[in-house]
């Protein structure tokens, strides 16, 4: 399914698309919003992932590569969506067979999560 959010410039807020849906068209021109589309996937909570969450990626075999911190985005390299970490990009693998995401912010209320 295809879903958005929205980042409200104005009210530093998030607002649901239901939220969007209600407001007139006046008000959407007027107003300065960030959409971020739903990537079709859940972190480990049950919460959808959308670009522009900050997310930890964590092997399921320790041995094989540490945990990373990246930001949702749409990849530069394929088509679909990777997270980007401060010096590289990865695939977000959809089967959950070999890594699992959680969400820990998003970029407007948590930039400071990138920095580390």
């Amino acid at each position: 399914m295809i879903k958005f959010r929205a980042w409200d410039n104005e009210c530093k807020a998030i607002r649901d698309y239901d939220e969007l849906k209600g407001l007139t068209l006046d008000a959407l021109d007027a107003s300065d919003f960030e959409l971020e589309q739903f990537i079709g996937l859940k972190d480990v909570n049950g919460k959808d992932i959308y670009e522009g969450d900050i997310i930890v990626s964590k092997p399921n075999d320790q041995i094989f590569e540490p945990l990373k911190i990246g930001v949702v985005k749409r990849s530069k390299i394929s088509a679909g969506w990777c997270y980007e970490t401060a010096t590289d990009e990865y695939d977000i693998w959809t089967s959950g067979k070999y890594r699992t995401y959680e969400i820990i912010g998003n970029v407007h209320e948590n930039p400071e999560l990138l920095e580390k």
